[in-house]
């Protein structure tokens, strides 16, 4: 029986092959998601204007249009939360669309429950920011993080942090669930002059696991995203 949500959540698929738009047809109802469809980049901007969904799904290979082109106009004006739904696989194509304001990437074919995980995240990321500044305790399983005294505990227990280890962990709980890309870490810990030292990304990265994972050879909050960026999980 399909956990659903507690009310009806408004689906916007921009979507041009007929099969996906048929299964997620099938498949998002049971969940609580109301589902409205476009199959053009045009037709996609023009409803996602005026029936304002909760969130987006799109494909990259559209007819008339590259998908990074609508994410691109609808991050012009509006926070939506966006999920690209593609068969590139290419590392650059996802952080092109990442960088432009995509909230995550689900590579064709995809199954049900990572696509639904994908959406609950984006939408809860979307609902942290819209009230940033009120909620400065986050809960992510066994860890507790508390963004306005600058403590993280694992199990109940305070873990010292550095001071760039803590900028770089509470960067990713700010976008907790949503993929942050290699060069959008880098320069929001380090600043714009760094944003090419990907090597400093791989020791503190290391260096944060020892402190909050469990087993930091299989993390479990602190995912790689290969080639692209890194995520913490919030399922």
């Amino acid at each position: 029986m399909p956990l659903t949500t507690t009310h009806d959540v408004t689906v916007l698929l921009i979507e041009d092959e007929a099969e996906i738009r048929r299964f997620l047809r099938t498949t998002l109802p049971p969940y609580g998601y109301r589902l409205y469809e476009a199959t053009t980049g045009a037709e996609g901007l023009a409803q996602a204007t005026s029936r304002n969904p909760d969130i987006i799904l799109i494909d990259l290979g559209l007819p008339d249009m590259d998908g990074t082109e609508v994410i691109r106009q609808i991050r012009g004006w509006g926070t939506i939360p966006i999920l690209v739904l593609s068969a590139r696989d290419q590392e650059q194509v996802k952080v092109a669309a990442l960088d432009l304001g995509a909230d995550d990437y689900v590579t064709k074919p995809f199954g049900v429950d990572e696509l639904l995980a994908r959406m609950r995240a984006a939408s809860r990321h979307a609902a942290r920011a819209a009230s940033d500044g009120v909620e400065s305790t986050y809960t992510f399983g066994d860890l507790r993080v508390d963004l306005g005294r600058r403590q993280v505990f694992v199990s109940g227990k305070e873990v010292h942090l550095t001071p760039i280890e803590y900028k770089m962990f509470a960067t990713l709980v700010r976008y907790a669930g949503k993929v942050v890309t290699h060069r959008q870490l880098l320069k929001e810990v380090w600043g714009p002059l760094h944003v090419d030292e990907a090597h400093y990304l791989r020791v503190y990265m290391r260096q944060l696991r020892n402190k909050v994972e469990a087993n930091p050879a299989q993390p479990r909050h602190l995912v790689t995203e290969l080639g692209v960026g890194y995520r913490l999980r919030t399922e």
